[in-house]
């Protein structure tokens, strides 16, 4: 109808005048240098990428565990028929898939629960098993520096009969505490996040998703694999969210009660395990990564390489004006030519300051790892950049022009 307007239109207007929301990066509507693909790299480069990779595995889980729902249901069987003791824990717990699995929310207590626990995004769209092995390869050396968070509270307590206590005083205290405990070698195969599915899904699918994201995040030391530190994904979670066993198998038929009130829970075990990773990068992790790259386009590796070449560049260049000084070369306006390695030396110690490249920026580039790029497609980081790109330039320009006149200046005295 004339006069409306499309959502969509709405929502991309929206964004022309401010930064992505971490919502909207997750569920992949924001194009570079603030998309996905870059904040998994920017996670990968502090070592911290596994935070991540267990949100994206739990939020393929939850999309095998509605696939399933909806399966059954297409088979003209109701859920309650097909699972009565997810459905009777449902009731009594809330899930958050109340609606697919016909709850309604008729009861309060069910909607409240239902209202708990919804998801943070509600789009399915997540990284293939072989797009992550792309970034993980695209990655250089990680920093061994570790990051400091602010700590989150958890939304949702974990039913905690699937686990016993245990230590809990080695471990550290934020999500991403353990991000930097293991060493740059490339660490092993990422747990899938797609399923092949050739038939319908079964139960022993939903527990073989579960089973690959316990023991690939959630396992102490992952000594299934033998401890070898470079397979291992362990991530930070405070006590209250902590899963210490896994009573199940995907080969094996539950046996007594215990197991059956088990495997009920497989559809729900890692949602709020998920929604506090979710808070932690949201509060913590992707605010760093929008200072990165809405206002600048550098990696800390590049930056430094700058800041070396800098500092050598204007070593030479004042050697040279110092030479010209105290020779007292004529003609003087031969100290005009002085400006060159200013220039340079400048330009690199000021992008290294502002991590910020205002010569890529022109050309429409953002680093994605060191010295390789990719064009800045978002608008309103776009805008961003070049704002601050013309600010460096005229730094730079006057910097370099008070340099030049500077020695220009000074009278020659040869010694």
């Amino acid at each position: 109808m004339e006069g409306e307007q499309n959502p969509q239109d709405e929502w991309a207007l929206s964004r022309r005048n401010r930064l992505p929301s971490f919502t909207e990066v997750l569920s992949r509507r924001t194009r570079p240098p603030v998309d996905l693909f870059m904040f998994y790299l920017f996670l990968q480069r502090e070592g911290a990428e596994d935070i991540l990779d267990f949100w994206l595995d739990v939020q393929q889980h939850e999309n095998l565990c509605r696939a399933y729902f909806k399966d059954v249901r297409k088979s003209g069987r109701t859920i309650k028929e097909d699972w009565p003791q997810y459905w009777d824990y449902a009731r009594r717990r809330g899930s958050i898939y109340g609606t697919v699995v016909g709850l309604g929310g008729n009861n309060p207590r069910d909607a409240g629960g239902a209202a708990t626990k919804r998801s943070t995004t509600s789009t399915g769209e997540n990284l293939g098993e072989s797009e992550k092995n792309a970034l993980a390869n695209a990655g250089e050396d990680k920093e061994k520096e570790r990051m400091a968070g602010r700590s989150v509270s958890p939304g949702v307590a974990f039913d905690k009969r699937l686990g016993s206590p245990s230590e809990d005083a080695r471990r550290s205290g934020t999500p991403f505490s353990l991000s930097g405990r293991l060493s740059a070698q490339k660490r092993a195969s990422r747990a899938p996040t797609i399923i092949p599915r050739s038939a319908a899904i079964t139960r022993s699918d939903l527990v073989a998703s579960a089973e690959r994201i316990f023991y690939r995040y959630l396992a102490p030391t992952n000594g299934h694999l033998g401890g070898d530190p470079a397979q291992n994904h362990e991530i930070y979670l405070p006590p209250s969210l902590r899963i210490h066993s896994f009573p199940l198998s995907a080969n094996q038929e539950p046996k007594g009660q215990g197991e059956v009130n088990a495997l009920a829970q497989v559809p729900d075990m890692f949602h709020a395990q998920k929604e506090y990773c979710f808070r932690a990068m949201e509060q913590d992790a992707f605010p760093r990564f929008l200072r990165a790259k809405a206002f600048g386009n550098l990696t800390p590796v590049s930056a430094l390489v700058r800041l070396v070449v800098g500092l050598i560049i204007l070593w030479i260049g004042l050697a040279v004006g110092f030479s010209l000084i105290f020779l007292d070369v004529h003609p003087k306006s031969k100290r005009f030519f002085l400006f060159i390695p200013f220039t340079l030396a400048i330009l690199l110690l000021i992008s290294h300051q502002y991590e910020l490249d205002p010569i890529l920026v022109f050309l429409g580039q953002s680093e994605t790892t060191p010295f390789r790029t990719l064009r800045i497609k978002e608008p309103y980081v776009k805008k961003l950049l070049l704002g601050r790109a013309i600010w460096v330039t005229i730094l730079v320009a006057v910097c370099v022009a008070a340099l030049t006149l500077l020695f220009w200046a000074v009278p020659g005295h040869r010694l």
